[in-house]
C-alpha cells in the first residue's frame, strides 16, 4: 500500500513522534510511507519515510496515495479535500477538551464531524470520536523501540524522579506533580526531581524544585536520560490521549506512579503494573512516591510487569494492527 500522512509542523512533539512512528512500522512491513507537512525537515527523530515538503496542505496531491491520514484537527478538511473516501483521522487526543482550544472547540467539533474514519492510540478515544462519526476503530500506541533497553547500571546516590511534559498544557498535571514533590519532602523524601519539557518552563512554574531541568531533548537523549532515573510519575488529567512519556519509561524498566485516568487505566485490565492514584489528587501521589521511595521490592515488582504491560506497544505488533486496519478498508472500497 502507499499510505501518506499530513503533518502541520515537524516539531519537537509526542504526536508528530507517533506518526513518524507508524510510517516506520508500515515501512517495515513492506508498505510505501510519505510524510507531507508544510514544517521543516525532521531532526529529532529518525524517520524512514519519504518526506514532501509544501507550502500548504491544501497543495498536496493525493492522486498516487491510498490513504491520506491526518493527523491533527486542523489537517482533517484539508484530509478530506484532497482525498476525499480514501481520507483517514488519527486521533491521539480529542483536541476540543483541552483548555488551550477552548475558544475553538465549535471549529474542531466540526473537523471531528467529517465523515472521515478514525483510528485511536487508545480504546477511551473510540466512544469520544463516535459521537462525531461513527466509524472509529482502536489501533494502539507505538513506543520506539530504542525505550526497550536496560535501567542505567551506574544508579545515582539519590533517586531521580522524573516528571515529564510542559506545565503550559494543563492536561500534563504538571501542577500536581509539583504538589506530590512538594508534600513527599515535607514527609522527608530525599530525592532529586528531574523534569523534561518540549518547552522551556512557564512563567511561575516552580522549577527551584527541580535539580535538572532538560528542554527539547531528541529520542535518543529521551531514552538515555530515562533510563537513569529511578521512578516516574505521571500526573496527567483525563484529557491526555495516551501519555506516551509514561509508556517509555515502563519499557525502560521504571517504576511509574499514574493518575487513574482512562488512557492509563486502560493498557492492561489488571491495573497492577504502577501505583495509581486519583485525578488531581497531589497529597495521594505524594504518597505514593513515599512508599516507592521505600520499598525496593516494590520498584522491582513494577519495573518487570510495567515493562511486560508495554510490550503491546512494540512497533511491530501495532504495525501489524495498522496493515490489518488498512487492508481490511482498501479490499472493501
Amino acid at each position: 500500500m502507499n499510505i501518506a500522512y499530513l503533518l502541520e509542523d515537524t516539531n519537537l512533539a509526542g504526536g508528530i513522534r507517533v506518526a513518524a512512528a507508524q510510517a516506520d512500522a508500515l515501512i517495515g512491513r513492506g508498505h510505501h510511507v510519505t510524510l507531507i507537512t508544510t514544517g521543516a525537515p525532521l531532526t529529532w527523530r529518525e524517520s524512514r519515510a519519504q518526506w514532501q515538503f509544501v507550502k500548504s496542505l491544501d497543495a498536496a496531491d493525493a492522486k498516487p496515495f491510498d490513504f491520506v491520514v491526518g493527523t491533527f484537527w486542523t489537517t482533517l478538511e484539508s484530509t478530506f479535500a484532497i482525498a476525499g473516501n480514501r481520507a483517514m483521522h488519527l486521533c491521539q487526543g480529542y483536541e476540543g477538551s483541552f483548555t488551550a482550544y477552548r475558544d475553538l472547540k465549535s471549529d474542531i467539533d466540526t473537523a471531528y464531524r467529517l465523515p472521515i474514519p478514525k483510528i485511536t492510540v487508545s480504546p477511551h478515544l473510540v466512544d469520544i470520536c463516535r459521537q462525531f462519526y461513527d466509524d472509529a476503530t482502536y489501533i494502539g500506541q507505538i513506543v520506539d523501540a530504542i525505550f526497550y533497553q536496560q535501567r542505567s547500571a551506574n544508579r545515582a546516590t539519590v533517586p531521580r524522579v522524573l516528571l515529564v511534559g510542559p506545565a503550559q498544557a494543563d492536561f500534563k498535571g504538571i501542577d500536581i506533580g509539583y504538589e506530590a514533590v512538594r508534600k513527599a519532602r515535607l514527609r522527608g523524601a530525599r530525592f532529586d526531581l528531574v523534569r523534561v519539557s518540549q518547552w522551556a518552563p512557564a512563567a511561575n512554574e516552580p522549577v527551584d524544585l527541580a535539580g535538572e531541568f532538560r528542554t527539547a531533548l531528541d529520542t535518543r537523549a529521551m531514552a538515555k536520560l530515562i533510563a537513569s532515573c529511578d521512578i516516574f510519575l505521571g500526573s496527567s488529567r483525563a484529557q491526555e490521549g495516551f501519555g506516551l512519556p509514561a509508556a517509555e519509561a515502563m519499557a525502560s524498566g521504571v517504576p511509574t506512579v499514574l493518575t487513574e485516568i482512562p488512557s492509563f487505566l486502560s493498557w492492561d485490565g489488571i491495573h497492577d503494573y504502577a501505583l495509581f492514584v486519583a485525578e488531581e489528587d497531589g497529597p495521594a501521589m505524594a504518597d505514593a512516591l513515599v512508599r516507592l521511595l521505600e520499598d525496593d521490592a516494590l520498584q522491582r515488582r513494577l519495573a518487570v510487569r510495567g515493562r511486560e504491560v508495554v510490550e503491546q506497544f512494540r512497533a511491530e505488533k501495532t504495525g501489524a494492527r495498522l496493515e490489518s486496519f488498512f487492508s481490511d478498508r482498501l479490499q472493501r472500497r
